[in-house]
């Protein structure tokens, strides 16, 4: 196994990929080999899973995401053709897990990494609060390394007596649409919207809620937006598509749609705030919801239609063991036994305390 900085186990794992590769003597063949990282979060049971293994063509069965899970695909586009690499780190749990970022997005990966943010369209009364908490989530750990990165940097160029290069940036370019007022995020961003064949049944004027309400967001952050169902085959091939042009530099396609009454369709750079338009309020009136800023205010007007459901009991379920998706009717069993001998034992200790106390 090669040498690696760190004794994580995601980092372990990534170096076993490698070391693997090596093994099969591509390295002395002089083929070159392109690694990116990839990670995907998003809502609780929003079909991320299903989407991953679609798109990496694994004819399997999905289970539920256990915290943190890391899987790799390769992709080779020809004789002679640099061999890509993906590393995928998938975030189950919804937003109860979002601590556990910092594992993926390390100053090793920043430098290759994707994200993609899976939401559940069919579950517009916790959209918002998945997708603000995630996406806050991560950008702190993306600043967090860079800073850490850049730091570390201007040591080692100063211990040189050298000008310290800082990480590279995420750059638009120039002709980028309302390149001055958007806030890209720090690594290029992928927002999927999941199980489109039930949103599709919505009525028409809260599916333009959400649709502009995500191409709102995707462009704010210069991200590309994809709807699709993994139901529907001709969408899962145009998020295939998307998925690949992330993980493996593969084209993406040219296909746009903007029209929210379709699957949207967005890549990055193909929307602007023109298009987009003013966001869509229900009573006409959006001056008195006293907005911060044009994200605060879609904000508001996007959970006036959709009040937020309170997401705090997911905070409750810090112990995977308590999760329902988790269950294994064998191995709880005997869990809840040995639980009632430890409170049993508990009880006990308890009593003999008090008699040494009586004694005294």
């Amino acid at each position: 196994m090669p040498k690696i900085s760190s004794d994580t186990l995601w980092e372990l794992a990534a170096a076993e990929v490698q070391g693997r590769e090596t093994e099969t003597g591509e390295e002395d063949r002089g083929e070159t080999v392109c690694e990116r990282n990839v990670f995907l979060m998003g809502s609780k049971a929003g079909g991320k899973t299903s989407i991953l293994l679609r798109c990496l063509e694994r004819d399997e069965p999905s289970k539920p995401t256990l915290a943190l899970e890391y899987t790799f695909g390769r992709r080779a586009r020809g004789h002679n053709t640099p061999k890509y690499i993906a590393h995928i780190w998938e975030l189950g749990g919804g937003t109860s897990l979002s601590d556990l970022v910092q594992i993926p997005i390390s100053p090793v990966s920043i430098r290759s990494l994707s994200v993609i943010l899976t939401l559940d369209l069919s579950k517009p009364n916790v959209l918002w609060g998945t997708l603000e908490k995630l996406l806050q989530a991560a950008q702190a750990q993306l600043e967090k390394v860079s800073s850490q990165a850049q730091q570390a940097q201007k040591a080692k160029a100063g211990a040189k007596h050298q000008t310290a290069v800082p990480p590279a940036a995420r750059v638009l370019a120039k002709d980028y649409p309302d390149r001055e007022l958007i806030s890209p995020f720090p690594v290029p961003l992928l927002i999927i919207g999941s199980k489109y064949d039930i949103f599709q049944e919505f009525d028409s004027d809260k599916r333009k809620v959400v649709s502009k309400t995500l191409r709102f967001v995707a462009h704010y952050n210069a991200a590309s937006l994809i709807f699709t169902s993994i139901k529907t085959e001709s969408l899962m091939s145009k998020t295939k598509s998307f998925f690949s042009h992330i993980a493996f530099g593969l084209d993406r396609g040219k296909t746009v749609c903007l029209d929210s009454n379709k699957p949207l369709i967005i890549p990055a750079g193909s929307d602007s705030f023109s298009q987009i338009g003013s966001p869509p309020s229900t009573d006409g009136d959006i001056t008195s919801l006293h907005a911060k800023n044009p994200k605060d205010l879609w904000k508001k007007v996007y959970e006036r239609v959709f009040p937020q459901e309170n997401t705090g009991e997911q905070r409750e379920l810090k112990d995977p063991a308590k999760d329902p998706q988790y269950s294994e009717p064998q191995i709880d069993a005997m869990r809840a036994q040995k639980d009632q001998e430890l409170e049993q034992y508990k009880r006990n200790a308890a009593k003999s305390w008090k008699g040494l106390e009586l004694d005294t």
